[in-house]
């Protein structure tokens, strides 16, 4: 008999020291989580700011604010489309972002909500932005439905930026001749 209750107590002083360790870990990984609802502004096709705060919204690339593609043979503003986009996903006064990581331009990198829809990934599946890890699946929607940017050609934000960022203005400039 004796045998068995020492053996109840190890399993449980076993139980409470995994337990006491899961809490450890928990509290180790305990990110604060930060969140903002109430009008927002979008900046541009992946950027809202509230109050003073800057967000990027996660998982996504929008096109850049000045970027065209083009779609049946004609050319078209996509980067405002894009914003123009999200400001009326975001209008909606039950929006809510939340995230626990900045970029390095100090920017909240966020996951947005509102009416019961991801907005970051209604961008991607209404073909105003592109996945960018996150919404895979809605990126292969939009593009069997030719939804937005996939409806015609464009170039991917990423080289956009690339092309505009400093020491690459000579390329761009002798693009502009086709060299």
């Amino acid at each position: 008999m004796a045998r068995g209750l020492r053996t109840i107590r190890d399993g449980v002083t076993a139980l409470a020291m995994l337990g006491f360790i899961w809490l450890i870990a928990a509290k180790l990984n305990d990110e604060s989580v930060t969140v903002h609802s109430g009008q927002f502004h979008a900046a541009d096709g992946d950027s809202l700011t509230i109050g003073g705060e800057r967000m990027r919204l996660s998982g996504i690339d929008a096109p850049e604010l000045n970027q065209t593609c083009e779609r049946n043979k004609t050319i078209w503003p996509c980067g405002q489309e894009a914003k123009r986009t999200l400001q009326i996903l975001a209008a909606s006064g039950d929006t809510r972002c939340q995230g626990t990581e900045r970029d390095r331009f100090d920017r909240l990198l966020v996951v947005c909500h509102a009416g019961g829809i991801d907005i970051n990934g209604a961008l991607v599946r209404r073909g105003m932005a592109v996945s960018y890890g996150s919404y895979r699946a809605e990126e292969a929607q939009a593009r069997h439905e030719k939804a937005g940017m996939w409806a015609g050609t464009f170039e991917m934000p990423r080289s956009v930026r690339d092309h505009a960022q400093p020491g690459s203005g000579t390329r761009s400039f002798l693009g502009f001749f086709g060299w």
